[in-house]
């Protein structure tokens, strides 16, 4: 939409206006605050995103405090060559190395805003640690290949909290910025267009707003702060409660507008929840769970799109399928229907899930055999979290297939027996021998698996046996839209700049968009994106 007089006719006027107050949203708003902008945030519910129900893991290292205070030494260096192998070509060198430079000084950021952090390191393996301990190993850094390359540190920095973690992240930075006057936040606030000047340049937004006094707006707070609550693990009662806000979002907003002074700058996360964009750009993803939450629609993006905005790695997602901790399951052998090995199995739990898609069509099995089992069903109840028990005791306890014989137990899992045995063979044959796995498996890990009975996990993408339901893998979207890496702004298909706009997190293209690496991964970016844009855009003039 092309305004020819773009003054007089707005309803809230900012330096910077933010469409999502996630992750990416809020540390955009604190930074540009801090620099003396005027912001203006426009979030669609109620606030947090998907940061505010996950972990709280921030991936960050090179030296942190707390690495130092558990007794690693770790360099940026280091931290940038293992990472090197993992982001691909989501994200350039300098940049890259400008994250890891910077990782330690985000987190002392994320510190003075009040977000608590600590140095109990994790002693053992896991997706997510126990809440006696707030510092791990989250990546693969630890696996031989990745090991060969950089020296291992434990860089997944949890925030201190019972539980998952998000919420306190989430609830520190935004208790921050209501101690800057300079930041409006008004939440129930879709927006749907950019607007653009005679030149193309973004300076505002359009959308729908429940007015501050309608009677209806609690109403909407409430269900939407329910579907979030539920919806990661009650999906149909979450969409129930979205569909119920939706009524009274169509029913009591009215016409909103923006102007932005200075820039404009996207954070509105992924677009797992879009079942029309995830069967678009990468169908086998469609039958996962989508993790996030219902403001995961692609808008964000779509924005950007609809004013020439270039998108890249869209058909990039990741899907977990943990099966770690118990540590103990480690030392088993992931294989394919053809029961060929699939990767190692000491690789963080999207990697593998990445693997899973590629080289199993998204059907996997652990096989293990009972002194592994033994081993695991002794540290299912001291290593795992209440959620991870939830999926876990039921996996390990009531779902794993038994059998006698590595025969038996393929028929019973619908895995070809030949190939089965020649993995089997082959990887106890190995261990024995002392020698390095091909795939990279420290060697604690890397022990035989040859007494009977046997037993097999079902670590299918698509869902597996849960008391008779089914339990599909989680899933999020990485691409998004394409930005100049020096400063957040949105680039068109021909590599020029859109002035005005930013994208940030989910949003945009950035260090995890080639794969969910390690947990941190995405938070890490959010901060480093979302700083990045509103440095940038603060420090431009007002426009003419």
């Amino acid at each position: 939409m092309i305004l020819k007089e773009p003054t007089g006719c707005w309803d809230a006027e900012a330096d910077i206006v933010i469409v999502g107050f996630g992750g990416a949203g809020a540390s955009a708003a604190l930074e540009a605050a801090q620099r003396g902008a005027s912001v203006l945030v426009l979030e669609r519910f109620h606030g947090g995103g998907a940061t505010a129900i996950s972990g709280g893991v921030i991936y960050a290292g090179g030296g942190t405090p707390y690495q130092e205070a558990a007794g690693y030494e770790d360099t940026v260096e280091d931290m940038f060559n293992y990472l090197r192998e993992e982001v691909s070509d989501a994200m350039g060198d300098q940049t890259l190395h400008r994250f890891c430079e910077g990782s330690r000084e985000d987190l002392r950021w994320l510190a003075e805003a009040g977000v608590p952090f600590g140095s109990t390191l994790c002693p053992f393996k896991t997706s997510y640690p126990t809440n006696n301990y707030c510092l791990y190993f989250s990546g693969s850094e630890n696996n031989g290949i990745y090991k060969a390359k950089a020296k291992p540190a434990p860089r997944g920095h949890r925030v201190k909290g019972k539980g998952l973690t998000g919420p306190v992240l989430f609830r520190a930075i935004a208790r921050e910025i209501k101690k800057h006057s300079n930041i409006k936040v008004r939440c129930q606030t879709h927006v749907l267009k950019l607007l653009q000047d005679d030149d193309g340049g973004v300076i505002g937004v359009e959308g729908l707003s429940i007015p501050a006094n309608s009677i209806l707006r609690p109403l909407h707070s409430g269900f939407t702060r329910m579907s979030a609550k539920v919806n990661t693990y009650l999906p149909p009662l979450g969409q129930l409660f979205n569909s119920i806000a939706n009524v009274i979002f169509r029913v009591s907003a009215r016409p909103y507008r923006a102007r932005a002074r200075k820039g404009v700058i996207l954070a509105a996360g992924g677009f797992i929840f879009n079942r029309k964009m995830v069967r678009k750009y990468n169908r086998a993803y469609l039958r996962c769970m989508p993790l996030g939450t219902y403001g995961d629609d692609g808008s964000g993006i779509a924005l950007g799109e609809s004013v020439g905005g270039a998108t890249s790695h869209m058909d990039r997602m990741s899907a977990w399928r943990f099966y770690v901790p118990p540590e103990a399951l480690i030392q088993g052998i992931l294989v394919n229907q053809e029961g060929q090995r699939i990767c190692s199995e000491d690789l963080y739990g999207g990697r593998q899930g990445d693997y899973i898609v590629s080289r199993g069509g998204g059907k996997a099995y652990l096989i293990f055999d009972s002194k592994t089992y033994n081993k695991a069903k002794a540290e299912l109840w001291s290593q795992c979290t209440l959620f991870q028990k939830l999926t876990m005791i039921p996996m390990l306890l009531l779902n794993r297939k038994k059998a006698s014989s590595l025969e038996k137990l393929a028929f019973k899992i619908g895995v070809r027996y030949d190939g089965l045995l020649k993995t089997v063979n082959e990887y106890n044959e190995t261990a024995r021998s002392g020698k390095p796995d091909p795939l990279g498996k420290a060697h604690e890990y890397f022990v035989p698996q040859d007494t009977p009975p046997f037993y097999a996990l079902d670590c299918s993408l698509y869902g597996i046996s849960l008391l008779r339901f089914g339990l599909p893998a989680a899933a999020i979207t990485l691409g998004g839209l394409v930005v100049d890496e020096e400063t957040g702004q949105v680039k068109r298909k021909d590599g020029s700049v859109i002035k005005g706009l930013y994208a940030a997190g989910r949003n945009a293209v950035g260090l995890c968009s080639d794969s969910y690496f390690a947990s941190g991964s995405s938070i890490a970016d959010c901060i480093f994106s979302g700083r990045r844009a509103a440095r940038h855009a603060s420090s431009l003039p007002y426009h003419q």
